[in-house]
């Protein structure tokens, strides 16, 4: 068996110890209920020791760093070894003077050069450049409505463009460069979970508390379909590498995948026993990753919607999940304050 690294950061007056230990791997069989359930295949699990667990995931361009909120900063670590990467400044957020809170998402820049946060905070945005931890700009939003925190960042595939979402339905376009408002896209959900950019940078997607996913043309902020069919909130979507599918996971325990042309749903994926809360595409648009309030993630065939396998071993529910751009390595964050690697090559899966 693969050897299991663990690595743990335990924080302790302060200060972070980091202990790497190396093992053999009790050998598993597989479950004669579920012969696609495997056991704890992460090849590294990095223990955060945080209050609050990890909301949000993301790779780095090349897929050699991840990134994850702790509490009210961003820890980057390395996809390889799992370690901890020192920076120059600790990805503060800062706005209005000495000011911190906790972040709730995450997300790379397609050119590797800046992370953005969305802020636990009243309509507040971060981005920080990625190879320093310096604080480039904060954005905040002062309209009367604004009251409640970003649940969602996600920028465009130039890097120009970073759209967010928030408690209280707000979901709005900034300008990266000078932290400008662009647009505001007028939904009448009260809360907006997830949003992604599709591939070619035409069309945005928006899930809600409305129940239902919103297509959103970029250039004009025109709203161009309603998808319809969850019956319960819509917590993450996902497009595909060709942007023509899209997922969806909810509080109703499934997955959708719709066609984003037609908006016609195509598939509902059902397995999980609890609320779904990240999907996320592989990067040859192939297999599905779903992570879930049950403490598993589910890998899907996206032709067949079959299920492949379930990944077992947080103990927690299961925040997000993201693919390394080659494909290799599954990246998940989990309330129970881990984030955990999996090598997807492994013969247990294959």
């Amino acid at each position: 068996m693969r050897t299991l690294v663990i690595i743990a950061l335990l924080m302790l007056g302060g200060a972070e110890m980091v202990s790497v230990k190396s093992e053999n791997a009790p050998r598993k069989e597989k479950s004669t209920m579920e012969p696609t359930s495997v056991q704890d295949l992460s090849h590294i699990m990095i223990d955060l020791a945080i209050r609050r667990g990890v909301h949000s995931v993301a790779f780095s361009p090349d897929g050699s760093i991840v990134a994850s909120d702790k509490d009210n900063t961003v820890e980057l670590w390395d996809a390889v070894t799992g370690q901890a990467i020192e920076l120059e400044q600790n990805f503060w957020v800062a706005f209005q003077g000495n000011w911190t809170a906790d972040i709730n998402s995450v997300a790379f820049s397609p050119d590797g050069r800046m992370i953005a946060g969305g802020i636990n905070e009243s309509e507040v945005i971060c981005i920080w450049d990625a190879a320093t931890g310096e604080n480039l700009r904060s954005m905040k939003e002062n309209a009367p409505n604004a009251l409640h925190w970003v649940n969602t960042v996600a920028f465009s595939v130039d890097s120009k463009i970073l759209a967010s979402g928030s408690e209280d339905g707000n979901l709005y376009f900034w300008d990266v460069e000078t932290g400008r408002k662009l647009k505001t896209l007028t939904e009448d959900a009260k809360n907006i979970f997830s949003v992604a950019f599709s591939s070619d940078g035409r069309t945005l997607a928006s899930g809600n508390a409305g129940n239902t996913i919103r297509l959103w043309d970029i250039a004009t902020g025109e709203k161009l379909k309603t998808l319809t069919g969850h019956t319960n909130w819509v917590f993450s979507v996902a497009f595909s590498p060709n942007g023509r599918t899209l997922a969806s996971g909810s509080w109703d325990k499934t997955i959708r995948l719709w066609d984003t042309i037609t908006g016609q749903q195509l598939k509902v994926l059902t397995g999980h026993t609890l609320t779904v809360w990240s999907v996320a595409f592989s990067p040859d648009g192939l297999t599905l990753a779903s992570g879930s309030q049950d403490e598993t993630i589910r890998l899907w065939n996206i032709a067949t919607g079959a299920h492949i396998a379930t990944l077992t071993g947080h103990t927690a529910p299961v925040k997000s999940v993201a693919f390394s751009s080659d494909g290799v390595t599954l990246a998940s964050g989990s309330m129970d304050s881990t984030v955990r690697l999996w090598d997807l090559t492994s013969p247990l899966l294959l």
